[in-house]
């Protein structure tokens, strides 16, 4: 094989080898200028999703900073639940979980659950789910404000009997022609309830004490 054929079968190689050089550099410029203002708009959608539940006004602490990694097992969570501890002048305000629902009719659901220093709900809101549409979809409460209804409720109100759908004999609807969804959510709820009655003082023992909330 001659010089110049070689090198002609060459040259489109290294061209396309420059090419690909020059774009990996040019992403990884662009990830790393794009990088702050991506974690900025996450930071941002994460304090939105949990001052549904708790009012910012109601805390003085960075509540992202304030993050917490439970163990799954502890919650009977699908997943790792995290913990925000929301608290005012260094007393503790409410502490919001996030956890995960093992037995939803199409799989896990994974939920906000706020709870306050006197042990009652603040609220519990969907984050995510793949529940049926217009059937188990209803947990939404962009959908239905049958989520709504665990408000201020706590382990004794309703009493232990009453944390469960009305077809298992408890006092939460179910929705018709869906019974395993709402179970799904009553059921991990109450699970979070049970910790927290246990564990509430010793998650503020030591939480980060920096003012301001800001995104």
């Amino acid at each position: 094989m001659s010089d110049n054929l070689l090198k002609e079968i060459i040259k489109p190689g290294a061209l396309l080898a420059g090419f690909a050089l020059l774009g990996t550099i040019a992403l990884a410029f662009i990830y790393n200028l794009t990088l702050p203002q991506v974690e900025a708009n996450e930071r941002a959608a994460t304090l939105k999703q949990l001052n549904v539940l708790v009012d910012s006004q109601t805390y003085d602490n960075d509540l992202l900073a304030s993050k917490q990694t439970l163990p799954a097992a502890d919650f009977g969570s699908a997943e790792d639940v995290t913990v925000y501890r929301a608290s005012k002048q260094g007393l503790p305000v409410a502490a919001l979980f996030i956890v995960s629902a093992p037995d939803g009719y199409s799989g896990k659901i994974r939920l906000a659950v706020g709870i306050r220093a006197d042990q009652t709900l603040a609220g519990v809101r969907v984050l995510a789910h793949k529940e049926t549409p217009g059937l188990g979809d209803k947990i939404d409460a962009d959908k239905h404000p049958w989520i709504l209804s665990f408000a201020d409720k706590s382990l004794q109100n309703p009493t232990a009997a009453g944390w469960a759908v009305r077809k298992d004999g408890g006092e939460f609807d179910q929705f018709t022609g869906a019974t395993i969804t709402p179970r799904a959510v009553v059921n991990a709820t109450k699970r979070t309830l049970d910790w927290s009655a246990q564990h509430f003082a010793t998650l503020f023992t030591a939480i980060p004490t920096s003012a301001g909330v800001q995104p």
